[in-house]
């Protein structure tokens, strides 16, 4: 069962709710994060939060006195005794309230929701998943804003069965998956969309050093959806999903059709090097 911190308090997720005057709900403004907890602890918190700031910021919602609370709200639902061992994921949020003062938005709601984590299944990381391609520039690609819609609807018109969706632009060039960064292996590199076409991922920067000091060759540039049909492999990384292998984009394979190396070596590297960005809480001195 979900919790959710909201006014104060942690409760039951379905004993909390918002006013339908949120503009979250009127209006779609709403920023949030999702933080990955391994056995009672944060992976890569301060990274996510800072995040989460510069999303509210970019949105115009005034939360520069929110978001110290965040991490004290979640440090103190994770040492209650019966949530030391929890794996699973926290997801901070912050909406647009209720006053649109010409765009900008100075009296935000906020909340969390501890809940269990719904990762790819032993079949999707072995055997790879499909993407259905989205020719849409995202709006707004360093704002991890609520809506997903635009990202949601190529699934739903799907012809087959896909795990996600793959902006690319109406010049071709391949951006990221609906809620994932996304690379490719072609000619010896790793190939991904820089920071600014695409949201900050954390994952996506942890990968990246982790490729970098294992002698991988990245190179940050938009990959162009013509490029598809000539990659070696294909991944996307996320909190939930790690690294996920990407094995079709439509009705073009990609490589032979299966998870290739690069993407197995890195899923290992990151479990291999996990503790290193896992934040325990230090109690502040009196």
């Amino acid at each position: 069962m979900a919790t959710c911190w909201y006014n104060g308090k942690y409760s039951p997720i379905e004993e909390c709710s918002l006013p339908f005057s949120d503009l979250s709900i009127q209006r779609g403004v709403g920023v949030f994060d999702s933080i990955r907890i391994y056995e009672g602890t944060p992976f890569a918190l301060s990274l996510h939060l800072e995040r989460l700031s510069e999303s509210a910021a970019g949105s115009g919602i005034k939360a520069e006195d929110i978001m110290p609370r965040f991490s004290d709200i979640i440090y103190g639902w994770l040492e209650r005794e019966e949530n030391k061992s929890f794996d699973g994921i926290v997801k901070p949020y912050i909406t647009g309230g209720d006053v649109n003062d010409k765009g900008t938005f100075p009296q935000p709601r906020f909340f969390v929701i501890f809940d269990e984590v719904h990762k790819p299944t032993k079949e999707e990381q072995k055997g790879g998943v499909t993407l259905a391609p989205n020719h849409l520039a995202r709006p707004l690609p360093l704002v991890k804003t609520t809506n997903y819609l635009f990202g949601l609807i190529p699934i739903g018109r799907a012809e087959q069965k896909t795990f996600g969706s793959l902006y690319i632009t109406p010049e071709g060039e391949i951006t990221e998956e609906m809620s994932s960064n996304f690379f490719i292996c072609r000619g010896g590199k790793i190939i991904t969309a820089p920071v600014g076409k695409v949201l900050n991922g954390v994952t996506r920067g942890i990968i990246l050093t982790l490729a970098a000091e294992n002698g991988f060759k990245v190179e940050e540039r938009c990959p162009l959806e013509s490029e598809l049909t000539e990659a070696d492999e294909a991944f996307i990384t996320g909190t939930v999903k790690e690294v996920l292998p990407i094995i079709r984009v439509g009705s073009v394979k990609i490589g032979n059709g299966r998870p290739g190396p690069v993407s197995q070596a890195l899923q290992h590297l990151f479990v291999k090097n996990k503790e290193r960005w896992l934040e325990r809480h230090v109690q502040k001195k009196a």
